[in-house]
């Protein structure tokens, strides 16, 4: 499902016209930026948290000539998938590709 399928289908499960939908999610999505911005854990309990994390700096290699190189520390975005969407997700049956 890609970003308008989740509009589409945000708009028709609560019965709001597609523009409120798309403007929810915007906002939303705007919302945890912020938050994230600012060092504040988002959680959506049963569902997802997000929350900001050190990397810290580490060697590498360049994985097409092998020269060794420095990887510099960043912050990362931690995404923990809540209880409710594990048990969801543990029931579906492994399609046999």
């Amino acid at each position: 499902m890609n970003r308008s399928e989740l509009i589409a289908a945000t708009a028709a499960h609560s019965g709001v016209p597609l523009a409120t939908a798309e403007q929810v999610l915007a906002s939303i999505q705007a919302v945890v930026i912020e938050s994230l911005k600012s060092q504040e854990k988002v959680a959506i309990p049963g569902f997802l948290s997000f929350d900001v994390i050190e990397r810290s700096a580490r060697a590498g290699r360049n994985p097409q000539t092998g020269a060794p190189l420095d990887i510099p520390a960043r912050k990362a975005v931690r995404v923990v998938v809540g209880q409710t969407l594990k048990r969801a997700v543990s029931d579906i049956q492994p399609s046999g590709n």
